[in-house]
């Protein structure tokens, strides 16, 4: 597999360029073999406010939260052309060698391993960083609304710093959530992941990636 691309929830915020970034998607799958991850999106923030309100067990949360991630998937293949559900990793690999764009639904594999332990430090990133390790992809994109990684929130602090590169040990000595998961930079680091955080409201960049040629990008080193 060429590379795994976690769709981030926060691009549905901008539904004109979230149409567009999957009809790109759906055009990048004629040359690459692709397999998307969905984001847990506005379906797992539903979960995050029933959590604080009614501080329900990390074991129920992080169920509620990837089946969110399922009703994520099923959105996004509705909107790429040219997309299949998936429900395993076996069947991922072959829908992508016949140049169709596989979506998976996460919970039937994640919710059955023990190495994606309960809890909101486990997101959609570190389930697409675990994908991406069992299935052997070259690379992996995490795609949301901001530029890359930036020492502050750039929503926030305007003058925060973008930064083009950062190890995961470094993200690991932050110890807090950027706009990458705190748990991601530990399975990057352990399996030796090619990582990217990247602009889906720019599909060239994605496209720029794969292709191995400069773009904005923040590239996490394991």
């Amino acid at each position: 597999m060429d590379a795994v691309i976690k769709v981030g929830g926060s691009l549905a915020e901008k539904p004109k360029n979230l149409r567009n970034f999957c009809l790109q998607l759906a055009r990048f799958s004629r040359f690459y073999r692709i397999l998307v991850i969905p984001g847990g999106g506005v379906f797992a923030d539903v979960v995050r406010i029933l959590d604080r309100t009614y501080r329900i067990s990390a074991k129920t949360t992080h169920t509620m939260a990837v089946l969110g991630m399922d009703q994520y998937g099923f959105f996004l293949a509705d909107l790429i052309p040219n997309s299949r559900i998936v429900y395993g990793l076996k069947e991922a690999k072959k829908t992508a060698s016949l140049k169709v764009l596989p979506v998976l639904i996460p919970s039937r594999l994640v919710l059955k391993t023990k190495l994606l332990k309960p809890s909101w430090e486990v997101t959609s990133d570190s389930i697409a960083a675990y994908v991406a390790a069992k299935i052997k992809a070259k690379k992996l994109l995490l795609v949301t609304d901001v530029d890359g990684i930036f020492t502050e929130n750039p929503k926030t602090n305007p003058s925060s710093n973008f930064l083009k590169e950062i190890s995961t040990t470094e993200l690991l000595k932050w110890n807090t959530r950027t706009c990458v998961d705190k748990f991601a930079p530990k399975l990057i680091q352990k399996f030796r992941t090619d990582s990217y955080v990247v602009n889906g409201y720019y599909p060239v960049r994605i496209r720029k990636i794969l292709e191995e040629k400069p773009t904005i990008y923040t590239k996490i080193n394991p």
